[in-house]
């Protein structure tokens, strides 16, 4: 992913007075999108890089024809609708960052991306919703040892919370703030809040899985006291200073899942949050509360679990099937 040049974005070479300030600038302007999503996009470019040099084309600027060529490469491997709209996403990033007018809005690119998602569909696979129940499942396999008395601690509260994976990982000691009824979970940024507006997620003490008592269990026997809450544990039992990646979340997930007997092919990361809204639409919670604890913005997104959740109560062919 090319980084964002200071003089050509601008247009002028800077006075040395100003240099300090255009750094700044420069550096604000790399913060316009979350770290998560320039990795993404830089892993997308340097992709997109490499096999304009395998067909021996020019990735920037690149011809409307290259893009074109290149989508339906990403087709013809397999790759799902949404992954080839973010490649294309992170081409015509990359373009405007350079001061290039995006090849990736020509009517010509248009027209094949259209023609992808009408042949291959755009329908997205969810995985499946660790529910209480399966989240008990996994409690039950899970060993008494340092990493098992974490593991505990991040179903728990990913579940209790109803977290994406890359809140999981980010969370600090700080953003635990103590409440009597449980605590209070600072989100700084998330997927919806690129600006960093933050939310307060209350997490009960729970009478049943209690996640409040799990995470404390695991920032006193890891002897946490600030930092990263979730950290990687070496086979010798040394913890990581670091956090967490979020590809680390679902392993996690799918080997607890494979240890409670569920196939670890439907669940990952996203199987903890969306347990939480299933489980909490299934036992009838206010719709709008449950957006309180994940912040949804849009009913409809929220719905997508309520229509699982319910499909089975007052089933039209339950009086004859």
């Amino acid at each position: 992913m090319p980084k964002l040049p200071v003089k050509r974005s601008l247009g002028f070479a800077p006075a040395p007075a100003l240099t300090d300030v255009l750094t700044s600038a420069a550096s604000y302007a790399a913060d316009e999108k979350s770290a998560n999503t320039r990795r993404a996009y830089r892993s997308d470019w340097l992709q997109f890089h490499t096999w304009c040099e395998s067909v021996t084309a020019v990735s920037l600027p690149a011809q409307p024809a290259t893009i074109a060529g290149y989508l339906a490469h990403l087709a013809d491997a397999g790759l799902a609708a949404s992954t080839i709209s973010r490649r294309l996403a992170a081409i015509a990033y990359a373009h405007k960052l350079k001061g290039h007018e995006p090849p990736t809005s020509a009517e010509s690119v248009r027209i094949v991306l259209r023609g992808i998602r009408r042949r291959i569909g755009t329908k997205v696979e969810h995985k499946a919703p660790a529910t209480a129940a399966a989240i008990v499942g996994m409690l039950e396999q899970l060993p008494d040892t340092l990493t098992g008395c974490r593991d505990r601690a991040l179903l728990l509260i990913g579940f209790a919370a109803a977290l994406r994976r890359s809140e999981l990982v980010d969370l600090k000691v700080n953003d635990a703030e103590p409440h009597k009824h449980g605590l209070l979970l600072h989100i700084r940024h998330s997927k919806t809040d690129q600006e960093g507006e933050g939310a307060a997620i209350p997490v009960p003490h729970g009478t049943r899985l209690k996640p409040v008592a799990a995470l404390r269990a695991w920032l006193d026997r890891a002897r946490i006291t600030q930092g990263f809450i979730f950290r990687s544990i070496d086979r010798h039992g040394n913890i990581s200073k670091t956090g967490l990646s979020d590809r680390s979340v679902a392993d996690i997930v799918k080997r607890h899942a494979q240890a409670a007997g569920l196939d670890p092919e439907l669940f990952a990361g996203h199987s903890l949050r969306a347990g939480f809204v299933t489980q909490a639409l299934e036992d009838g919670a206010d719709l709008l509360k449950v957006m309180g604890i994940t912040r949804h913005k849009r009913v409809e997104n929220v719905k997508i679990y309520d229509r699982r959740a319910q499909a089975f109560i007052k089933h039209a062919g339950e009086g004859f099937l």
